[in-house]
C-alpha cells in the first residue's frame, strides 16, 4: 500500500506470478471527468464487467454514456521478440494474452499506472480523465536504455452502457487519418472517436474480436460475452527520454494540449479535498468523494449514486451532500446542487431519479424529507439565509403543505402526526428493492425513518421561517412537530426488545430489528426522546454492527439472508433482508455518541469502527467503499465498488461526531 494510512490507493510490485491473476482481477480502478462519464477496468487491464472500458462517454451530461473504446490492446516490438502486454478474457475460461505477467509494478492513484517489463524492456503506462471533457489522455514513457516499438490496438463497443455488443454488419470503425489525429466512427447515431497522437503511424485493420468473457456480470445472472471491433494499430517507434502521448475523445485532442491538460489534472489531484486535514483518515476519505460530484447539462451539480451503473438519485444526493460538499468546503458545489433539484419539485416531492432518457421520478417517500435535512445542514455551514429566502423556503413550505394534504402514493399526514404512505406494486423508502411486480420489502404504513425524517423536516421549515421573521409559520409547525414527537415516542417504542417498531401497520406493528430507527436518534433534530436512544443503539449494535457497516435485518429474524449474490430476483431478494450497507454507518457512528456524551473511549471506539471500513478502500473498488456487503462473514464486497453514500455518511460522522467539527448552527 501507499500514501496515508489508511491507504486509498493499492499498490502492487512484481514479480507477477500466474496465480496472482485472480487477485489483479478482483481489483478495480475508476477514472472520472466530472459529467458522469467515466474509465475503469481491473489492476491487470482486463475487463470483467460491461462497465469497464477506457472512454465511456456521458453523451448528456451525466446520463446518456456510451462505452466508446473498450480496451486498448498494447504489444511491445523489441529486438528480443514481441511482448504482449494485453490480459483478456475469453468465454471458456481461456485468458489471451497474458500480458499481467509483464507487470512490474501497479499503483491506482494518483491515476492508475502500469510498469511493463519484458525482458530488458521497461515501460511505464498512465491514464487519465480530465475533468470537464469527454477524455481519456493516455502516457507512454520508456523506462530503459533499449529502444522499443508499441503497438496499440483499439477496441471498440459504441454501445450503451448497459448493454453488450455482438459482431454485425451494421459497425463502421473505418478510420479516418489526419496528421496527428485519427477518426474513427463506430455506428451512426453514435459519437466517433478521435484520437489525437504523437507521430504514430496508423495501420488500418477493420476486425472484429469474438467472445470476451465479462465474469463479473454472469456473477450477477446477466449477459456476459461480447464482440469488439478495431479498426486498426497505432505504432510507435520508443525512445528513452521523454513520454508519448494518446488522447482519446469525443472531440479532436492536440498530444501537446493532452500532455498539458494531463499535466494540469495530475497537479489538481496533489491537492485534494482535506488534503491538508491533519487527521489522516479524514484525509483518505476525502480524496474518495471527488467522483461523484458531477455537472449536469445545465451547468449546475449533482451527485452520482454510485459507478459503474448508477446515475444521479434524490435520495442518495441529499444523504450524501453534507460528506461530499460541506464537510469538505464544497459549498458552492452544495448550493448548486439544492439549486439543481428544487425547480423539479413537483406536488411537494423531489424527484428521486433523473433517467438516463430524461425526465424525472418520484417514486419515493423519503427523498424529499432528506432533501429538508440537507437545507438546514448547508445553512448551518454557510449561513447563507439569503439563499434560502430567495430559493429554498417556499419550496420547503411546499413540501410541508402537500405532505399535510397528501401527495402521490398516498403520501399524507395522519391525525396522530405523523406520516404514512405506500401504494401497490411500489417500495417508497431506501429499501425499495423490487424485481417485476414484486416489492420485496414494501413497508407500507408508517415507517420508523419516514416519521424520524417528517419530524425533522417540520423542525427544519419552522426553525428557517423563524429566523427569516416569519414567526406566525414558524410556531404552527413548532406545534405540530411537538404533536408528531408524541406520538412517536408513544407508538414506535417496543419495549420488549429494548427498540423501536420497524413500521406501524394496519395489521400491527413491524416489530423486525432493522437500522432504519438510528435516524430517530442522529437527524439534526432527534425525534426520539433521550432516555430511550442507548436502548436502539443498543439493539442494534447486538444484531447488526458488522466490520462493513450495518445489516439492513437482524440475522435472528426468519427472512433474513445472509448472502447478496445470484440472478437479478436473488440479489434484490437480499438487497435489504439482511445485507450489510455500509452508509448506515453514519449514522450508528452519530446516535451512538450521542447517547453516550463526551467519552473519549466511546470516540476512540467509533473512530476504530470508520477505519476497519476504510481499510476497505484498497480492496476490490480501489479508493473508494463498496455499495453493499454479504451479511454472513467474511462480508464480502458487492454492488457497485464505487458508492457515494458509503463514503459520505463515514466521513460525515467522523468530522462532525469523532473529531468534533460541527457546524455553528
Amino acid at each position: 500500500m501507499n500514501g496515508d494510512a489508511p491507504s486509498i490507493g493499492w499498490h502492487w510490485n512484481g514479480p507477477t506470478l500466474p496465480d496472482h491473476l485472480p487477485e489483479l482481477l478482483q481489483r478495480e480502478w475508476l477514472e472520472t471527468n466530472g459529467l458522469g462519464g467515466f474509465a475503469s477496468a481491473t489492476a491487470c487491464g482486463a475487463n470483467t464487467r460491461r462497465y469497464h472500458g477506457v472512454l465511456i462517454a456521458a453523451t448528456q451530461p451525466p446520463v446518456g454514456r456510451m462505452v466508446l473504446v473498450s480496451k486498448l490492446d498494447e504489444t511491445l516490438v523489441h529486438m528480443w521478440g514481441r511482448s504482449e502486454l494485453a490480459t483478456n478474457l475469453y468465454q471458456g475460461d481461456f485468458v489471451h494474452p497474458a500480458g499481467y505477467l509483464q507487470i512490474e509494478a501497479f499503483d491506482a492513484t494518483p491515476a492508475p499506472t502500469w510498469r511493463f517489463r519484458a525482458g530488458p524492456v521497461t515501460l511505464e503506462k498512465s491514464l487519465a480523465m480530465i475533468q470537464g471533457r469527454q477524455l481519456t489522455v493516455v502516457r507512454y514513457e520508456l523506462k530503459s536504455d533499449h529502444p522499443a516499438e508499441l503497438e496499440i490496438r483499439v477496441l471498440l463497443a459504441g454501445r450503451d452502457y448497459h448493454g453488450t455488443s455482438r459482431a454485425n454488419e451494421f459497425a463502421s470503425a473505418r478510420a479516418r487519418v489526419m496528421p496527428g489525429m485519427v477518426y474513427i466512427p463506430i455506428y451512426h447515431g453514435v459519437p466517433a472517436v478521435w484520437i489525437g497522437h504523437q507521430g504514430y503511424e496508423f495501420r488500418p485493420d477493420r476486425t472484429w474480436y469474438y467472445r470476451f468473457d465479462y465474469p463479473r456480470e454472469r456473477e450477477r445472472g446477466l449477459d456476459a460475452g461480447e464482440d469488439l471491433i478495431s479498426a486498426g494499430v497505432l505504432a510507435v517507434r520508443l525512445r528513452p527520454g521523454g513520454p508519448t502521448w494518446l488522447a482519446i475523445g469525443t472531440d479532436p485532442v492536440s498530444p501537446h494540449d493532452a500532455a498539458e491538460l494531463y499535466e494540469r489534472e495530475m497537479a489538481s489531484r496533489r491537492v485534494p479535498p482535506l488534503g491538508d486535514d491533519p487527521d489522516p483518515l479524514a484525509r483518505a476519505l476525502g480524496r474518495a468523494t471527488a467522483p461523484f460530484l458531477v455537472r449536469r447539462g445545465d451547468g449546475l451539480a449533482t451527485v452520482i449514486a454510485g459507478y459503474p451503473w448508477f446515475t444521479d438519485w434524490g435520495r442518495d444526493t441529499f444523504i450524501s451532500l453534507p460528506g461530499l460538499t460541506l464537510v469538505t468546503g464544497r459549498f458552492d458545489a452544495a448550493r448548486r446542487i439544492l439549486q439543481a433539484f428544487t425547480p423539479h419539485m413537483s406536488e411537494g416531492m423531489v424527484p428521486n431519479r433523473f433517467g438516463d432518457a430524461g425526465g424525472a421520478e418520484y417514486n419515493t417517500i423519503d427523498a424529499t424529507l432528506w432533501f429538508a435535512s440537507a437545507v438546514y445542514r448547508y445553512v448551518c455551514y454557510t449561513g447563507d439565509l439569503d439563499f434560502v429566502r430567495g430559493e429554498l423556503i417556499d419550496a420547503l413550505d411546499d413540501i410541508v403543505a402537500w405532505h399535510e394534504r397528501g401527495t402521490r402514493f398516498n403520501i399524507w399526514e395522519d391525525a396522530d402526526g405523523l406520516l404514512a404512505g405506500g401504494a401497490e406494486g411500489v417500495a417508497l423508502t431506501w429499501m425499495d428493492a423490487k424485481h417485476g411486480d414484486q416489492v420485496f420489502t414494501p413497508r407500507r404504513g408508517k415507517p420508523v425513518e419516514i416519521a424520524a425524517l417528517w419530524y425533522n423536516a417540520l423542525r427544519v421549515t419552522a426553525e428557517l421561517n423563524r429566523r427569516l421573521g416569519r414567526l406566525t409559520v414558524a410556531e404552527r409547525l413548532e406545534q405540530k412537530s411537538a404533536r408528531t414527537r408524541a406520538a412517536f415516542n408513544t407508538r414506535f417504542s417496543n419495549p420488549e426488545v429494548g427498540c423501536l417498531f420497524d413500521v406501524l401497520e394496519d395489521s400491527g406493528p413491524d416489530p423486525a430489528i432493522r437500522p432504519n430507527q438510528l435516524l430517530a436518534a442522529s437527524l439534526p433534530f432527534p425525534v426520539l426522546d433521550a432516555d430511550k436512544c442507548a436502548g436502539v443503539v443498543r439493539t442494534v449494535e447486538r444484531h447488526l454492527l458488522t466490520p462493513l457497516g450495518l445489516r439492513s435485518l437482524a440475522p435472528t429474524d426468519p427472512a433474513y439472508i445472509g448472502r447478496s449474490s445470484g440472478g437479478p430476483a436473488q440479489r434484490d431478494c437480499a438487497y435489504h433482508q439482511g445485507t450489510v450497507w455500509p452508509w448506515l454507518l453514519g449514522p450508528f457512528v452519530t446516535a451512538y455518541l450521542r447517547s453516550h456524551g463526551e467519552n473519549k473511549s466511546a470516540r476512540r471506539r467509533m473512530r476504530e469502527q470508520i477505519e476497519r471500513l476504510a481499510g476497505t478502500m484498497s480492496g476490490a473498488g480501489l479508493g473508494s467503499i463498496c455499495e453493499v456487503a454479504d451479511g454472513d462473514p467474511p462480508h464480502r464486497p458487492a454492488g457497485c465498488y464505487f458508492q457515494a453514500w458509503s463514503v459520505a455518511e463515514p466521513l460525515r460522522a467522523l468530522c462532525e461526531d469523532v473529531l468534533g467539527r460541527q457546524p455553528a448552527s
